[in-house]
């Protein structure tokens, strides 16, 4: 209030645009945005209004809403238990006072967790307690100023359309905040507020030890870890799961493992980023001895890995690598446990359109379904669900940017269990006088080689956005898209902004599609795919490109050539980024 007077009496127009200017989008991944004063940040009030819509919103859904009730979570941003600085007092309980008074004013049993945990606890939390829904305050790995506010459905898995629409359009009717919003006594005095943490802190490693196969393995292995929670909630967590698989607690970076959400030892808290955020985590394991690191972003649901190689290197495995890595694993555990011939027709595994297709090969090669679902975890959350209640099985799924899901106990992505699983397999690998790195090769010399390239192109103009897509979309002529991209031959196009797909008997994509955002997937004759994407949270234009070698190709080196040369024609001809005037993505 006293930063806004002050704003006023300055006459700074310009701040006070960014602060009231648009109210925070409420979009499938809820809300992320900067904290501070305004309907443009995060806020007491925005979250109190926030709240009461989608109580509302609930109460519509629900009938038996306050019998059965929901979770909120929070991590490290949020909870902080030094000092007494407004900015800290903000941030802390009172923070969640303002969700909590909302939804037990209204009656609705709320179970609070009293500590910090990892995002992945909430989903679990929804399917365990069978509650209607649940929140996590959030920003995961952004930058320290952000908070956010995710949701979860009754199914366990992240809201996804309508009810995104339905809440923000609850969340406009209930601007005014309720007469008890502001009423800090009740949450004291409240019968309908429940704290799950310890039943959830024993249920949870009990349900990942259903992924434990090899115990005595685990028992006895040499090999030492390194995890880092990167200033986050995920120490502890990691810790108890290790226990929890009779595996030796891995060393944890100590100037990393507290929660701090001023994350001072690095740039960025998203271990995506790299060797970067690793540096302290390969110090510890040079003086230590240990050859593999594994690092949670802060809210502990993404998992990054890296490898001591026997060069001395350091090598960080991607995304697709670590999905190669676990898809084989999860499947050859699960295989050792199935003799039945027949078993094998219910199992599915999952991954985004813009992650690799290496379980696909394995899926053909092995027998098992495999599907591609659209951007994001709410996507395979929510496909895993029905496939379930379809008395499928859901081994796997798994995105590029880090996200595993490798236990059905939670419909999300899952740091922990992700963690604890990466170190079964390399222990179990270790007994085989394999690292990590000789079995992906292994895994890519059976199914085939896959090889991923992905960037980005800065555009800050959403016209020239626009008509960059259009003009792929009319390429030589009106509704023709590309035959081919240089001297790469285009066989097949995807468009789930139109809702386009050549490989279709009528053309039309299996995939939901979405007029609001582009995207266009381009498969060529020699196995290479190429997706490009605009970005729901940023102003960029992404691709993602991989090729895929049939078994048997295994001359790296050339594939890899023909992928940059791919990379290279996809750049110079669809992107044009002179003509466009597009920014690289610097390092």
């Amino acid at each position: 209030e006293t930063k806004m007077k002050q704003l006023v009496a300055e006459g700074n127009v310009e701040e006070l645009q960014k602060c009231f200017g648009l109210r925070m989008e409420f979009g499938t991944a809820g809300l992320r945005a900067a904290m501070g004063a305004g309907i443009s940040h995060m806020n007491d009030l925005t979250i109190i209004q926030t709240t009461q819509g989608f109580c509302r919103y609930l109460e519509k859904n629900f009938s038996d809403l306050k019998k059965r009730g929901v979770v909120i979570g929070f991590d490290a941003r949020a909870h902080l238990s030094s000092g007494g600085s407004s900015k800290r007092y903000f941030l802390g309980i009172k923070y969640f006072a303002d969700v909590l008074h909302d939804l037990l004013c209204q009656g609705v049993p709320v179970y609070l967790f009293s500590d910090i945990t990892p995002t992945p606890f909430v989903p679990y939390t929804v399917t365990h307690l069978k509650l209607c829904a649940g929140i996590m305050v959030t920003a995961s790995h952004n930058p320290k100023q952000d908070n956010g506010y995710k949701v979860y459905w009754e199914n366990g898995a992240q809201i996804i359309s309508p009810h995104d629409k339905g809440i923000s359009q609850a969340i406009e009717e209930n601007q005014e905040p309720w007469p008890q919003a502001w009423d800090d006594k009740l949450i004291d005095s409240s019968v309908l507020l429940h704290d799950p943490y310890a039943t959830v802190n024993k249920e949870y490693f009990k349900d990942i030890q259903k992924q434990c196969f090899h115990r005595n393995i685990n028992k006895e292995t040499n090999l030492k870890f390194v995890h880092t929670s990167v200033h986050g909630v995920g120490h502890k967590f990691v810790q108890l799961a290790f226990e929890a698989f009779d595996l030796r607690p891995p060393f944890a970076v100590p100037e990393q493992k507290d929660p701090d959400p001023e994350f001072p030892t690095v740039k960025y808290p998203n271990p995506e980023e790299g060797k970067g955020v690793l540096t302290l985590s390969f110090a510890l394991a040079e003086k230590d001895g240990a050859k593999i690191v594994l690092a949670n972003d802060p809210d502990a649901d993404r998992l990054a890995v890296a490898e001591k190689q026997e060069s001395g290197e350091w090598k960080v495995f991607s995304g697709n690598e670590l999905g190669a890595l676990l898809g084989w694993w999860i499947f050859t555990c699960w295989k050792n446990q199935n003799r039945d011939a027949c078993a094998i027709k219910d199992v599915y595994m999952l991954s985004s359109t813009v992650s690799s297709k290496i379980l696909r090969a394995i899926a053909l090669k092995e027998g098992f379904h495999f599907e591609e679902t659209l951007t994001g975890f709410k996507w395979m959350g929510n496909r895993a669900k029905q496939l379930m209640d379809q008395g499928k099985a859901v081994l796997f799924a798994f995105e590029e940017a880090i996200g595993y899901m490798c236990c059905p106990a939670v419909l999300d992505k899952d740091g922990v269990s992700a963690a604890v699983i990466t170190a079964e397999m390399a222990s179990f690998l270790a007994t085989r006088n394999m690292s990590l790195s000789q079995q992906l090769k292994a895994v890519y010399d059976e199914y085939g080689l896959h090889i991923t390239k992905a960037s980005y192109f800065i555009c800050h103009d959403p016209k020239v956005i626009q008509q960059l897509f259009d003009n792929l979309r009319n390429y030589d002529g009106e509704n023709t898209y590309p035959k081919s991209c240089g001297r790469f031959k285009v066989s097949g196009i995807r468009d789930l902004t139109t809702g386009y797909d050549s490989s279709q008997p009528d053309q039309k994509a299996i995939l939901p599609t979405s007029k609001s955002s582009q995207m266009i997937t381009f498969t060529f004759a020699n196995g290479g795919v190429a997706t490009m994407r605009t970005s729901g949270t940023e102003p960029k234009i992404k691709y993602y490109s991989e090729l895929c070698a049939p078994p048997g190709n295994s001359d790296v080196e050339q594939l890899k050539k023909e992928l940059d040369e791919l990379v290279n024609a996809l750049e110079k001809h669809f992107f044009q980024p002179e003509k466009n005037n597009l920014q690289r993505k610097t390092e």
